[in-house]
């Protein structure tokens, strides 16, 4: 069957990663309209995470989270300077509190200089100390390049840069199915009816792989499995004593619980990782001795009435409890053998920090 084209792409997914494959596609000259099952652009996965600006140390040399992370660092900190998006190279210790964890914390020290993030340096106990007096380890690694960029701000200046170039952002519209047609697909919505477009970008986040088995045509074999990793963060009464955010060595599917920092300076604690079947934001408070114990582990004088709760977030991992992490996917026509369609699976931490390389990568296989 063939429908008329009425636009040049369609992405599904209205979160920074999303909203910058429609920018990248804008300035390319082509029309991109943006289709978010939210009320709100942002309100997902790109919200509900430590906006942190990581500097590319923890993954795998030649993965794709190290080259787009890479990339996507100076690119936004690029960006959030020329839009005034507020942001922060606030520098990272990473903080090996006993002996066993040196040899971890030097290959990591190596895997950075590896990819090519600059200004990493070790430090020992003392050192880290004359920088947060407060922290309690037996060496750390500075990354001086590391940060974080207010979230929202962030969001709001992508969906200027998408009308600007005549694009178009719509909300509360979910995707019930896309269909192959003749130069194109044809999408379906329960509120617009059907949409024809030349171009599918699937960039769901956290519904990309449900939206993949509604695509008409695609082989279930090109739809991975996908995991819920459910993650806790805790605000403290009053401020932390730390100017850069603090990081145990990376646990098992995450990257420790960690204090984050937001433009106003409040600290913000977590994420753990708790393995869930379903998308529920419920906070669940029954964890926080497991968070104490942990932070007091770089920081002693934790008290525990401190902590407050403060909001949940899920990552969409292609890898389960038990498993190594596992890497984006950026899948393309010459893996599916859909042209003109592209599904991103996986796309979690480091999302946020590689939203805009994403996006430029993306914009650039399409063109």
């Amino acid at each position: 069957m063939s429908v008329a084209t009425d636009i040049d792409v369609v992405v599904v997914g209205a979160g920074v990663v999303g909203l910058s494959i429609a920018r990248a596609l804008g300035l390319l000259g082509r029309e991109a309209w943006v289709l978010e099952s939210e009320a709100r652009a942002g309100e997902g996965v790109s919200s509900r995470n430590s906006g942190v600006i990581h500097a590319g140390f923890y993954y795998p040399p030649g993965s794709a989270k190290a080259r787009l992370c890479n990339r996507g660092r100076e690119l936004i900190y690029d960006y959030c300077a020329a839009r005034g998006v507020p942001h922060r190279r606030t520098g990272k210790l990473l903080v090996a509190t006993d002996a066993s964890q040196l040899e971890t914390l030097r290959h990591t020290l190596e895997r950075g200089a590896t990819n090519g993030v600059p200004g990493m340096r070790w430090l020992d106990a003392a050192q880290a100390r004359a920088l947060e007096p407060a922290l309690d380890c037996v060496a750390a690694v500075e990354s001086p390049e590391s940060g974080i960029v207010d979230v929202p701000e962030l969001v709001m200046a992508l969906l200027a840069d998408i009308d600007a170039k005549g694009g178009r952002v719509q909300c509360n519209t979910e995707v019930a199915s896309a269909h192959p047609v003749a130069g194109g697909f044809r999408v379906e919505t329960g509120d617009t009816g059907a949409i024809s477009c030349r171009v599918l970008v699937n960039a769901a986040g956290l519904g990309a792989t449900g939206l993949a088995a509604r695509i008409e045509g695609l082989d279930p074999r090109h739809v991975p499995r996908l995991h819920y990793a459910a993650g806790y963060y805790y605000t403290i009464r009053g401020r932390a004593p730390f100017q850069r955010l603090i990081y145990p060595l990376p646990e098992p599917a995450g990257l420790g619980i960690h204090l984050g920092l937001d433009m106003a300076g409040r600290a913000r604690f977590g994420p753990d990782v708790r393995w869930i079947e379903r998308i529920d934001y419920g906070f669940d408070d029954s964890q926080r001795q497991r968070f104490v114990e942990s932070i007091r582990r770089w920081w002693p004088a934790l008290r525990p009435a401190q902590l407050l709760p403060d909001f949940v977030g899920i990552r969409p991992k292609l890898t389960g409890p038990g498993e190594a992490n596992g890497d984006f996917v950026l899948q393309h026509a010459d893996v599916h053998g859909l042209p003109g369609l592209v599904n991103l699976f996986g796309i979690e931490s480091p999302g946020l920090t590689s939203c805009l390389a994403i996006g430029e990568e993306v914009a650039a296989r399409l063109a």
